[in-house]
């Protein structure tokens, strides 16, 4: 008994022979430019059954000439059966499947020679008149066949190679086109971006290009990539977030700005986070919160209406149905806090003993944290759980002390003017009333630099440092504005059912094979 590779190399070099077949038939075998090919969906769309009848009942008459529609298609082939002197295929593209029958009398005989050395996987064209088999199937009776590309590698096993999620994500190139379902989900984004692009276009908003290189790792508080550039020698930093750009942007007088922007942070995976992901970030010079929630709302129900077909969305995600048809619900933090902890967020001595009693901290650890850090570990852990999966809500009025770079609501100080939309239990878009006093900024920023523990925080001292030019510009003067964020590919997750982030991203983060 052979074993894998030995098999595998086998079966490559009988896949190589049959390429060597068709070159010796003249043909090569990865094919030419075709200028007359049409989508496989769009040729089955194009049978005519009564000019299929009429042919099957006069095609035998003198002078008679069939009124067949004949096509050209090009398609992966799927499926395989040599009949002898009738070879059937199906052939797959990004439209779906067709079949095509080639028979020894009809069609050219470089084509049926071709057809028979044909193997699974491989890319062909065919072109003939569409007709329908006994069984009812649409199919193109091929009148000739020309090589596309040769596969020489074999196609995973229906039962198992088209499950295997490891070849899946490292070899995305065949998942696409062995799981049509696959190539949906990635249809269906690109469809999202331009919707959202169109959402905002509509609305005023100027589509912008921030910088991926970074001389400062600025507008978030994560860990970044960093790299180093040789022609001016000096350290530089993928971008964490386009914020402070943007913002620069809204200095200079342009009054709504977004970038679908790609981020990169130096973390951890697991389904909801790759190092690599795609945002969209937008401001709005003369706005707040409240207005780009209103936005936000807008524009994902706008995408769900797209992915439904229907005016009143209502999508599963997971065991949920989500519903973007209704309003989305709105809930303050405290709120939420108390109605699913059962006491106000001010308790702090009851949040330390329920925090260890619930093993959110420990006993010791709740003793030493800031009271408001310890609310939040019990907020994160038992109040966002509590949302209905299925209504997309807003918790708003984050206390300030965790938001230190947000606009305090007038009036209470004590809280943000921030808001974030959660939908199937995973945070998607956080929304602020941005801060545009460069005094109060400078203070926060020196804040949070003084915070920092030396010794501990070694490294992330390296690269948090103060931006001088994003206070010049807020002295330049900044106009009140409400941004956001909101996770392309965590919306795609919702609006197309899959449940790791690994399912959105074409190409995710994999360790070396």
């Amino acid at each position: 008994m052979t074993d894998g590779p030995v098999e595998t190399h086998r079966l490559e070099q009988q896949r190589r022979e049959n390429r060597a077949a068709v070159a010796a038939l003249g043909l090569s075998p990865y094919g030419a430019a075709q200028r007359d090919l049409v989508s496989l969906a769009e040729a089955a769309s194009r049978y005519d059954a009564g000019a299929d009848e009429e042919h099957k009942a006069r095609g035998k008459e003198p002078g008679y000439v069939s009124r067949r529609p004949v096509v050209a298609v090009a398609g992966r082939v799927m499926l395989h059966r040599d009949n002898g002197k009738l070879i059937w295929m199906n052939l797959r593209d990004s439209t779906g499947d067709l079949q095509v029958a080639v028979s020894q009398r009809e069609c050219a005989a470089p084509g049926f020679e071709l057809a028979r050395l044909t193997d699974l996987g491989d890319v062909v064209v065919a072109r003939g008149p569409l007709v329908k088999t006994k069984t009812g199937e649409v199919t193109v009776w091929a009148s000739s066949v020309e090589p596309g590309a040769k596969c020489l590698v074999p196609p995973p096993e229906k039962h198992a190679g088209l499950h295997d999620v490891e070849l899946r994500y490292r070899q995305r190139y065949v998942d696409l086109w062995s799981n049509p379902e696959t190539l949906r989900v990635f249809e269906a984004r690109s469809r999202i971006v331009s919707c959202i692009r169109r959402e905002l276009d509509a609305r005023g908003y100027t589509e912008v290009e921030t910088p991926m290189l970074q001389v400062l790792a600025g507008g978030a508080a994560a860990r970044p990539f960093r790299t180093h550039m040789n022609a001016l020698d000096i350290d530089l930093f993928l971008r964490i977030a386009p914020e402070l750009y943007l913002k620069r942007l809204l200095v200079g007088g342009m009054p709504r700005v977004y970038e679908i922007n790609r981020n990169f942070r130096n973390e951890g995976l697991d389904k909801q986070h790759n190092p690599e992901f795609t945002m969209l970030e937008a401001y709005h010079a003369f706005g707040d919160c409240e207005t780009v929630m209103r936005m936000t709302e807008e524009v994902i129900r706008a995408c769900a209406v797209m992915v439904s077909g229907t005016a009143e969305p209502r999508l599963r995600f997971g065991e949920a149905v989500v519903d973007y048809a209704s309003p989305f619900a709105r809930v303050t933090y405290a709120e939420l806090f108390e109605r699913a902890l059962g006491f106000a967020m001010g308790d702090v001595a009851r949040a330390r003993k329920e925090a260890a009693a619930r093993h959110v901290v420990s006993a010791e650890a709740a003793a030493k944290m800031d009271g408001v850090l310890v609310v939040n570990e019990l907020f994160e852990e038992v109040a966002e759980k509590s949302l209905d999966p299925g209504k997309p809500t807003f918790i708003m009025e984050y206390p300030a002390a965790l938001s230190p770079l947000t606009r305090p609501k007038p009036g209470m100080p004590e809280v943000a003017e921030r808001a974030d939309l959660f939908i199937g239990h995973m945070e998607v878009a956080p929304h602020y009333t941005e801060l545009n006093d460069p005094d109060v900024q400078a203070a926060k920023f020196r804040e949070q630099l003084a915070g920092l523990d030396a010794e501990k925080n070694a490294e992330e001292s390296t690269f948090r440092t103060f931006d001088e030019d994003f206070i010049r510009a807020l002295k330049v003067g900044m106009p009140p504005a409400g941004g956001m964020g909101l996770g392309i590919d965590r919306l795609t997750m919702l609006l197309t059912n899959q449940r790791t982030i690994r399912d959105v991203v074409l190409f995710p983060m994999m360790r070396p094979e």
